[in-house]
């Protein structure tokens, strides 16, 4: 039996009020209500049928009715079923690099979504935290309790988690503040035209595709800086580069990169997968971590080796000097 009930809920009391973009002209209106929303196809259906979706000020009565580019799309998202908050599940593994009363540094292995979402109910980093620290539960959104920032799930590396609502408070306003280091390895195509860069171009939903990012002129401020460590010519010409986020928007470094010509290695979204160098994901890994703690105020600083994966494709590639 499902755990959804309907009824206001203050983590969903926003409406959508916007237009009906390009990308998805003539596309099904339950579609693009899961699109925009970010949820699933059935809750958007459910929405539909509660009478939350209204096309150009009329209610939608059916979610396969198309709807054309321009026009107005509003969702109640009160009326939207609510979600199970996440539960602890004590078979899943997290390797923990460090904890505190207030603090958890977390090396975060492939494969694994940080948060329960659309697709991902169950099966989440999140969920491996609850059963080890179940008191993050009350600490920050309670559906993505403890969560101070994210990794994309085929990026592995550091993380941090907050215990304590003072904690939370502390490392979000340290992160807004800019004044937490993370950094990044990362194999990309190609040579680096400069050694060390800056890329300074804002990003948001990608026109033509909108489960993609992109660079927009009207964008989020977006910043990312870079150093070659080491460029390869064999088998094809590679580089490794060490990236640092000024700022933390979704897919930042992956798609800063594939702007510039040098998409990460084995990236599929943003054009990085090709067989003369296999990846069985993008090559992205979270390094380094340093921020103050919100407690001791003392400097923490850690350091995550590579994966084995990331180990294996980095092993192909060399420098021919003939």
């Amino acid at each position: 039996m499902s755990q959804e009930t309907f009824g206001a809920d203050e983590s969903d009391s926003r409406v959508i009020d916007e237009h009906v973009p390009a990308a998805l002209d003539g596309q099904r209106v339950d579609r693009i209500v899961s699109l925009v929303a970010d949820i699933p196809r059935a809750s958007a259906a459910a929405l539909i049928e509660a009478g939350a979706v209204l096309l150009d000020g009329a209610v939608v009565k059916a979610g396969k009715i198309k709807a054309k580019e321009g026009q107005h799309l509003k969702v109640e998202l009160s009326l939207l079923p609510r979600k199970q908050l996440p539960l602890a599940e004590p078979d899943l593994k997290v390797d923990v690099v460090y904890e505190d009363d207030d603090v958890i540094v977390i090396n975060k292995h492939a494969g694994i979504v940080v948060h329960p979402g659309a697709g991902n109910p169950t099966g989440t980093l999140v969920n491996a935290v609850l059963a080890k620290y179940p008191e993050i539960a009350k600490i920050g959104d309670p559906f993505r309790p403890g969560v101070v920032h994210r990794l994309d799930a085929g990026t592995t590396g550091l993380m941090m988690m907050a215990r304590t609502e003072h904690a939370y408070e502390s490392l979000v306003e340290a992160l807004s503040r800019r004044v937490v280091t993370r950094r990044y390895l990362a194999l990309v195509w190609g040579h680096m035209s400069a050694v060390t860069g800056v890329i300074d171009a804002p990003l948001g939903r990608d026109q033509r595709d909108p489960t993609k990012m992109a660079v927009l002129a009207g964008g989020k401020v977006a910043r990312t800086t870079y150093e070659v460590r080491q460029a390869f010519n064999v088998p094809v010409d590679c580089s490794l580069i060490e990236c640092g986020l000024e700022t933390g928007r979704t897919h930042q470094i992956r798609v800063h990169l594939a702007t510039l010509g040098h998409s990460v290695v084995g990236d599929v979204v943003y054009g990085g997968a090709r067989s003369v160098l296999s990846s069985p994901r993008p090559m992205l890994h979270a390094t380094s971590l340093h921020f103050t703690h919100p407690t001791s105020g003392e400097e923490m600083k850690f350091s995550a080796d590579l994966p084995e994966d990331f180990a294996a494709v980095l092993a192909k590639c060399s420098q021919r000097t003939d």
